[in-house]
């Protein structure tokens, strides 16, 4: 006999059709995040402890992801990172208080307001079969952008280059490696070697065919790709799909009077050396997505 699907309450709020933003680091799915959480009816998070420890648990060890327990793992951590209490703010990561409007400790939702839930925690693409298992009725949005732009960003952000000390790769590291963009055990000294462009490179290609996977396997109604370059310069039409995918009205107010990070920031932004490396990295990707002339 099957059994019936697993329903989340958080809040007394039965959880419903929630929403997940997808992408590399720095394509924007923070940006969408913002959207989302400045609509009526939402609540996203976005990088609270509770979700970002079992994302890069399953992100550096995509074992412990096929696990029999790991979708209810995921289940209590975001019902967790759900919850409306009094200071739950203080325990959100500054991005997202910011993103909230938030100047005290919070909540910055009512439960009363509250309809659809969502999250758009950095790197929350390498859980995003075990998200599938956990909510069969989610719904995906997932971002791409130029992967040299990508790479500028993560350059210049201590968070991403954090992941590229060489203590990262441990002998219990697993391979293949989405994560770091390795396929395979002898590929490690030479990515220890690698400039930061060449592994932001990796992680950009990697990222971008899990997109391609998840584009492939699950069903069109559940999944939205949009473009970063589309968000920046014709943020209109990019809210308009948005609203029309969710089934609701999408606020794109949240994208006014903020200094957007410029499509094309790669021609002064990397230097001649780290541009044809990335570009040798991610020329299969970079030239099928259009960014990249074959």
């Amino acid at each position: 006999m099957r059994l019936p699907p697993h329903i989340l309450v958080v809040n007394g709020i039965k959880v419903r059709r929630p929403v997940f933003l997808l992408g590399a680091p720095h394509s924007g799915a923070d940006l969408v995040g913002r959207v989302l959480k400045r609509s009526p009816g939402f609540h996203v998070t976005m990088g609270r402890a509770s979700v970002a420890h079992v994302v890069y648990a399953f992100a550096r060890r995509p074992s412990i992801a096929e696990g029999s327990g790991a979708s209810r793992v995921l289940r209590d951590a975001l019902a967790e990172s759900w919850q409306v209490l009094h200071g739950s703010c203080g325990q959100c990561a500054a991005p997202c208080r910011e993103a909230g409007g938030v100047t005290g400790l919070g909540p910055c939702v009512a439960t009363a307001s509250v309809t659809r839930f969502g999250d758009a925690s950095p790197d929350l693409l390498y859980a995003a079969p075990v998200l599938r298992q956990a909510f069969p009725d989610a719904r995906f949005v997932q971002l791409l952008r130029d992967g040299r732009d990508v790479v500028v960003d993560m350059l210049a952000d201590p968070a991403c280059l954090a992941w590229f000390k060489p203590v990262m790769l441990s002998e219990g590291t697993e391979f293949p490696n989405a994560f770091l963009g390795l396929n395979r055990d002898e590929h490690r000294e030479r990515w220890k070697d690698l400039p930061p462009a060449g592994k932001s490179a990796l992680r950009w290609r990697s990222a971008v065919r899990l997109s391609a996977g998840l584009r492939r396997e699950v069903p069109e109604e559940q999944l939205l790709t949009l473009r970063y370059e589309d968000l920046v310069r014709k943020p209109a039409d990019t809210v308009a799909a948005l609203s029309e995918f969710l089934e609701t009205r999408i606020s794109r107010v949240a994208l006014y009077g903020r200094r957007l990070p410029q499509v094309g920031s790669w021609r002064i932004g990397l230097r001649a050396p780290d541009r044809a490396l990335v570009e040798k990295v991610a020329r299969e990707e970079l030239t099928r997505l259009g960014y990249l002339s074959s």
